[in-house]
């Protein structure tokens, strides 16, 4: 391997958490008698946490109370129901065994919020993800470093070895903020136009393509 560490996004590159997200924005919107929306707008939607995900969600001119009670709706509802459709990408388990067994250190960080973070790993993962971290007081949520700086000093490796790994544009300019290398997935939520649009360099399309890259 060339590289001591990944760190890699969750939603849209190691787990297919859209279906679920879905639900849980449409319960919100729903209990406000606001209308439902697609899990493509929702695909659009998410990437840079979930009040910015609600606040997309709701009809505009939502006012903020309003907004904030669906947020906490989303979060009650997504809580007891984020593992309903919610599964690993095709590959992801053996990737993940493979750079275990080769002694890359892994790591995750996201915007979703942390205790889901953590949650998902454990449940999905397990053991093989050392280091899970999503949005959380103190830190600033991606495009900024301080999340993926801290999964490194976690992890006991520099940025120098490691590389990024995402599905998205915010994860482009994370990678690009923490000084890391970037490989970019285009099986996630963002199309590889979009992706190429938004200066990434490399991308990989099935978890052994990541695999060799790596």
């Amino acid at each position: 391997m060339k590289f001591q560490a990944v760190i890699f996004d969750l939603d849209g590159t190691l787990l297919d958490t859209l279906g679920d997200l879905a639900a849980a924005v449409n319960h919100a919107l729903a209990a406000h008698g606001f209308p439902l929306r697609t899990k493509d707008e929702v695909r659009e939607f998410v990437g840079n946490g979930i009040g910015n995900l609600i606040a997309r969600s709701v009809p505009s001119g939502t006012d903020e109370p309003t907004t904030a009670a669906c947020l906490a709706d989303f979060r009650t509802y997504y809580a007891a129901h984020m593992m309903v459709h919610t599964a690993p990408y095709p590959g992801v388990i053996p990737l993940l065994d493979r750079l275990r067994a080769a002694g890359v250190a892994v790591g995750v960080v996201s915007n979703k919020i942390d205790f889901a973070v953590k949650e998902l790993c454990a449940h999905y993962f397990g053991d093989r993800v050392a280091v899970a971290i999503g949005e959380c007081e103190g830190l600033r949520r991606k495009p900024a470093p301080d999340t993926v700086h801290k999964a490194l000093t976690e992890l006991g490796v520099t940025a120098e070895q490691a590389v990024y790994v995402g599905d998205s544009d915010v994860d482009i300019r994370t990678a690009e903020n923490s000084g890391m290398p970037c490989i970019s997935v285009d099986w996630g939520f963002r199309s590889r136009a979009f992706l190429l649009e938004n200066g990434a360099a490399v991308i990989a399309s099935t978890a052994e393509e990541l695999e060799a890259l790596l």
